[in-house]
This record gives structure tokens, sequence and C-alpha cells, in this order.
């Protein structure tokens, strides 16, 4: 397949025939579509005008997804849209479907997302909304409805930081000494991570996929990779966010008041406030290091150079975890020793 032409010629008959599907179901203008969001998989999504004499039944706008089949998992994202709106998230709903093309028309959360409108003032108000709707989604958890994050999806996701981070982006080959400090960081942080209490996990649940809303805050979008895993990985990816960070002392605060209202409902959190931060600040590495690695696949083999400007915060996130325990501050010292050897970046973006 050559690079220059194929995508966009592929995207564009995509384009046309979402356009005829749309065109069999009379609700929307076709000729309104206009981009509704970017996103770092294969998934592209366009906001239509509601034609209006159907404006009363579905809104004013809109959103038509298009997830081609054999990239992206259609029958996952309606599954889960499933789960959370029956635990009373709030999620786009399905207007129509195609299943078989990778087609769906949901409705319209918005355009201005958590990230848009956090502010140091409205902070601990919009993540209380947050942490109620995750409460409600983990309180509904089941054994054996959602892909298990198991041992092997929990090295997986973490091999992609020597592969992307490391070896691609630091441009470093590690010793056989380092590869085996390196494996037991990983072992350390899956051993905490497979022993915490499982339950329901969106896997994205961040500032970039909530949706800021008038009523029922917030919206909650991009779950279609959700799984059943440890019981602080949503907390971890809100309040560990790659895009936008808090003060420490802050993010204790919030951390606390979660684990007391899942204590209260009797949620399986770690019953010890300490062991509990523990585990979340495992959790929070493991997810950050995946990050460091996707990040920089997606600027090296996608072309998606957007990201790169978070590795910082992400990296910091690394460090200050990894430098408060024993197991993890090796990793500490290798990324001082990966640094001396490669050059440093100054990201422009």
């Amino acid at each position: 397949m050559s690079s220059s032409s194929s995508p966009t010629t592929s995207a564009d008959a995509r384009l046309v025939q979402l356009t005829r599907w749309l065109d069999t179901l009379g609700l929307v203008q076709v000729d309104s579509r206009r981009p509704a969001s970017s996103d770092a998989s294969f998934r592209r999504y366009f906001r239509f005008d509601v034609l209006p004499a159907m404006q009363d039944k579905v809104g004013a706008t809109l959103i038509a997804m298009d997830a081609p089949p054999e990239r992206e998992n259609v029958p996952a994202f309606i599954h889960v849209a499933g789960l959370l709106q029956a635990a009373g998230a709030n999620v786009p709903a399905i207007v129509a479907r195609d299943v078989a093309n990778g087609f769906l028309l949901l409705s319209d959360l918005g355009s201005t997302t958590y990230l848009d409108r956090l502010d140091v003032d409205n902070a601990s108000v919009m993540y209380a909304s947050a942490v109620e709707t995750l409460i409600k989604f983990q309180l509904s958890s089941e054994a054996g409805v959602l892909p298990e994050f198991d041992r092997a999806f929990v090295l997986r996701e973490m091999n992609l930081f020597p592969e992307w981070f490391i070896g691609k982006h630091l441009g470093v080959t590690m010793t056989p000494e380092q590869q085996k400090q390196l494996d037991a960081v990983f072992e350390a942080i899956t051993a905490n991570v497979l022993s915490q209490q499982q339950v329901f996990m969106h896997r994205d649940f961040h500032s970039r996929n909530l949706m800021w809303m008038e009523q029922n805050n917030p919206g909650v979008l991009d779950f279609q990779d959700a799984v059943y895993g440890p019981v602080t990985y949503d907390l971890a990816s809100l309040l560990r966010d790659a895009y936008i960070q808090w003060d420490e002392e802050v993010v204790l605060d919030w951390v606390i008041r979660y684990w007391q209202s899942a204590k209260q409902v009797g949620l399986p959190v770690n019953p010890d406030i300490d062991a509990f931060y523990r585990d979340f600040e495992f959790m929070a590495l493991q997810r950050h290091l995946k990050i460091l690695g996707i990040f920089c696949r997606l600027h090296y083999r996608d072309g998606k150079s957007i990201y790169m400007g978070d590795l910082p915060t992400v990296l910091d996130y690394v460090r200050k975890t990894a430098n408060r325990y024993g197991a993890l501050k090796p990793l500490v010292r290798l990324l001082d020793a990966f640094e001396e050897k490669t050059p440093q970046f100054g990201y422009t973006f």
C-alpha cells in the first residue's frame, strides 16, 4: 500500500459510504458535515445538523462515528455504552447503527471537554461529579462481562515504554543489566496491580474524554476499550491526567474523598488509606509508562505529533512516583542514565 495516496482515498471512500447511509436515514442535513473531534485511534467523528422536522426528537445536531470495522471494535462500543447507561452514566445515545460497515449515529454531548473548562476554582466540583459517575459504573461491575486486565495485558502495555520511548525516542539500547533492572520494576508494578480488587474499568477516564454538560455532568466518551481490572485505574487516569496536572496535596485530598465514598457504598477498595494511596500510585505509574510509549508511537509511527508536548508532564509523574518507593527507584536511575547518553530534545509544538 503506498502511503502517499491510499489512506486518504480509502478514508474518502468511507466518507462517501457514510454519507449514503446517512442519506437513507432522513435525520440529518448531509451537507452540514464538519469534524467533531480528533482521536488517537482510527475512528473519526463528524457533526451534522439535524433536519428541522426531526429536531424535537433527537436535538439540533448529531454525531456520526466512522470506525473502520477491520481496525475498530464497534460491537464493543455498543456493549460498553449499554453498561455505562445502565449504571446511570451520561453517554451518547445510539440513534442509528450500521455495525457491519462501522458507522454509528450518536446523540451530541457538545464540544466542551473537561480539559477546556477545568481551573483551580471549579476543579473540586467538576472532579466530584466525575467521581460520582465513576463510582456508579464501578458499583455495576460483574465478572465475566468485559475482557480481563490480566498479567499479559499489564505487561503488554508497559512494554510499549522500552520499545517506543527508550528504544525509538531516546535511541538507547539497554544493556542486559539495565533490562534486568527494568524487568524488576515492571514485576513490582505488576504484582501490586494484580493484587488489587477488580471492577469495571473505562480505561481512558480523563479530561479529554469527559464532556462538560449543563445537566447530568459529565458526559462520558471513548469507552469502547473498557475492561475488568484494578479498582484504582480510572481514578489514576482522572487525577494523574497526562493533559493537566494538579498539586500533589490537592490530588491526595481528592483520592481520600473518593476512598471514603467508595468505602461507604461497599466498593472493594483497600481498607487502609496509606495502602490505597500506594495502590493508586503504582497503578498511575503503570499507566504513565504505557502512555510514554503510546505518545512516542503516535509520533514516530502514525505521524500524530500533537501528544509529544505532553511527554514532560508524564515523565514528571513517573519520576516523582518512582522516587517514593524503594522497589521503583531503579527506574529513576535508569532514566538518569539514558538521559546522560541522549541529546536533550526541545519541543516547540
